[in-house]
């Protein structure tokens, strides 16, 4: 496994990445699939505001990646980011998520932010434990503020301190 920084003929594998948590998932909340076109301006919106999209390559395949980026638009929230992190159904319980995520933290610190805050949907315990070992903890839910799949999905909000 080799963890890496995207660079822009990685918006397919990202694509794909991207519309199988939309579609088989609570992951990502967005009901719908989106084009090359849309994966691609993300990954430019994201690299030229310089905030890392890392991915993680298995034998050349592109099978997860990591980013972060502005928690909220106002400028006071400017130390404090939100995190993704995605890996390919194919390649789960590898590994892959926690040397995504333990390397984003490390570029977060190297940016000397305050603050990563991921909201997860509240049934995905795997997700909830794995920042919860990185020292992520737990600050909050919000009940049924989402559906997908013709039910309600809660939000748990953590946080870790970077500094």
């Amino acid at each position: 496994m080799t963890i890496r920084d995207a660079v822009p003929s990685d918006a397919a594998d990202l694509l794909v990445i991207h519309n199988e948590a939309v579609r088989d998932t609570t992951a990502i909340w967005d009901e719908s699939e989106v084009d090359l076109a849309d994966r691609s301006a993300w990954l430019e919106g994201r690299l030229s505001a310089g905030f890392p999209v890392l991915v993680a390559e298995v034998e050349g395949v592109v099978a997860g990646y990591a980013s972060y980026g502005p928690w909220r638009p106002k400028s006071g929230y400017r130390h404090t980011v939100e995190n993704s992190l995605y890996v390919r159904s194919t390649h789960q319980g590898r590994g892959l998520a926690s040397v995504l995520i333990d390397a984003l933290i490390v570029r977060a610190r190297e940016a000397q932010l305050h603050r990563m805050v991921a909201m997860i949907e509240s049934t995905n315990t795997l997700s909830i434990e794995l920042h919860a070992r990185r020292g992520f903890r737990t600050v909050g839910e919000l009940t049924q503020v989402g559906q997908k799949f013709g039910r309600w999905l809660d939000l748990t909000i953590m946080q870790l301190d970077l500094d």
